[in-house]
């Protein structure tokens, strides 16, 4: 059995959920469990409609809109769905009753409820269209089997129930072969029934926890492009796909800031050698990238992390006395208070400098840190990480720049540009 999922480009209109069925029929004899996100901007559409929920604001317009837009891609991918139309009917009536209650007051919680319609919108879809072109589907609510726990908007999975939900309400279901089973990405569900998201990247962590409750053969991510590759193509003009490397590697990436796979999603899949494939669902003959246990590959070509509007900001007592630990953890939990992630650190006698996202959150942590510390701050700098450099490589990089730090060790360096 492998596990499939496809994010919201892959289904953001009629010809992209065809596309499916069409990435489907070149594997007519393969168990699938296939995991969908929510159509196209659907869940940008679904935050502006809970601004406007909140803000006590008229949303039924809005919910118009989204219904009428679903309802199209639907009578074009399965004319005649009669069952498949009232289900989504009934869908979009759930929405409205929402609506019609106030607010929670919790900000998260009520995000949660709103936003996490758009995936069983789009699943119900994607499931009436391969029921249409003859690809026998069942639809499975990820609610039933994902159970979490009560933090909303970035929901932590408990393991143990949701393998219990899985033995009981979904595997019996898989005893026909080949079977098809569409699930929504992203969501989950509490103990009291209450719809929760997984945050950033929270389909395709979805699908490794399918995996991982299923001994599932294989993930594949569906995408609109090749693969990995080892630099951002918009800034440097040679890059590289990365066909193989290993699950440490491309948590190593992601850590850095690579547009890569979420290490959330890497996790369990690496607890149970669980390879996954990145393809591209417009060129199915294109090679796509491979993340598994195997580690030969990683040293083969460098990969490049730049992040730009970075904040280098120098933290140090007003007295000039030693950062000593008391500091540090007085300064590590005002950066947790505010949400600020640090991406990279560096500690000296007198002072202890970070680099951050420059962003109101970091604005407003540096005047709370002015109460207690001596505080500058270099605006507008850039965050490069070289993993498995060479010398030509690192003096090409940082040509005609200003070095504000550099950081080595033995597969990665790291400066902060000007």
């Amino acid at each position: 059995m492998k596990v499939f999922k496809f994010g919201g480009a892959s289904v953001k209109d009629a010809a992209g959920v065809r596309n499916v069925a069409h990435v489907l029929s070149h594997f007519p004899g393969e168990d699938l469990v296939i995991v969908v996100s929510a159509m196209g901007k659907t869940t940008n559409a679904l935050e502006e409609l809970l601004t406007a929920w909140v803000r006590g604001g008229k949303v039924e317009e809005r919910i118009g809109v989204l219904e009428r837009t679903h309802q199209e891609v639907l009578v074009e991918v399965a004319p005649g769905d009669a069952a498949a139309m009232e289900a989504l009917r009934a869908r979009f009536e759930q929405l409205r009753e929402r609506c019609r209650r106030r607010p929670a007051g919790r900000s998260d919680m009520d995000y949660d409820q709103i936003v996490s319609f758009g995936e069983y919108w789009s699943t119900l879809i994607v499931g009436a269209h391969l029921n249409a072109v003859g690809v026998r589907t069942m639809l499975f609510d990820a609610g039933e089997a994902i159970r979490t726990d009560e933090l909303f908007r970035a929901a932590r999975v408990d393991w143990e129930v949701s393998q219990r939900q899985v033995e009981h309400r979904l595997r019996p279901l898989l005893r026909e072969h080949p079977f098809r089973v569409v699930t929504q990405g992203f969501v989950g569900r509490t103990a009291e029934g209450l719809a929760t998201t997984l945050g950033r990247e929270g389909s395709d962590f979805s699908a490794a926890i399918f995996a991982y409750l299923l001994d599932a053969e294989s993930v594949t991510i569906w995408k609109d492009v090749r693969g990995m590759f080892n630099a951002d193509p918009n800034r440097f003009p040679d890059t590289r796909l990365l066909e193989h490397i290993s699950y440490r590697e491309a948590i190593e990436l992601s850590y850095f800031g690579a547009s890569v796979i979420h290490p959330r999603t890497l996790q369990p899949l690496q607890r149970k050698g669980i390879p996954l494939f990145i393809r591209s669902f417009s060129d199915l003959a294109a090679q796509g990238s491979t993340i598994s246990e195997a580690t030969d590959h990683d040293t083969l070509i460098p990969s490049y992390i730049v992040k730009p509007g970075q904040l280098l900001i120098s933290i140090a007592p007003h007295d000039l006395s030693f950062v000593v630990e008391e500091n540090l953890s007085g300064i590590f939990w005002l950066f947790a208070r505010h949400g600020v992630r640090i991406d990279l650190m560096q500690n000296s006698a007198v002072a202890f400098s970070v680099v951050v996202d420059d962003s109101p959150r970091a604005h407003g942590l540096i005047e709370e840190l002015r109460k207690v510390y001596q505080v500058r701050y270099n605006a507008g700098c850039e965050l490069v990480t070289i993993r498995h450099f060479d010398e030509a490589t690192l003096k090409r990089l940082t040509a005609g720049r200003e070095v504000l730090i550099e950081q080595r060790s033995r597969v990665t360096a790291r400066f902060v540009l000007k």
